[in-house]
């Protein structure tokens, strides 16, 4: 399956959905929304992964990238990643520098 990659900027948030399979041949998309959200000089960023049914080491490094791109200042959001992605954001210890929430 596909990823499908939707970037929403307003005012200072920057709004990504992701739906599909991130995995390494599409994961520089996904690096991408980042670099523009970046340039967009947002607070905060919102990952939007209900729709995520997988994400490949790939996928975990671009978030590394996001929090490292965005500096502290700025705070990166999770919401409703499944299970099983949580599982593996929970294993490497990325919950503890990004917010992980059910709903925004």
């Amino acid at each position: 399956m596909a990823l499908d990659i939707n970037l929403v900027i307003e005012d200072d948030v920057a709004k990504i959905t992701l739906a599909g399979e991130l995995d390494g041949s599409n994961a520089a998309d996904f690096k991408a929304k980042i670099e523009e959200a970046a340039a967009a000089s947002v607070t905060k960023v919102v990952l939007f992964m209900a729709d995520l049914e997988f994400m490949a080491s790939a996928g975990l490094r671009v978030l590394v990238f996001s929090k490292q791109k965005m500096g502290a200042n700025v705070d990166v959001y999770v919401i409703g990643a499944q299970e099983m992605i949580l599982d593996t954001i929970e294993k490497t210890g990325l919950n503890h520098t990004l917010i992980i929430q059910d709903k925004y």
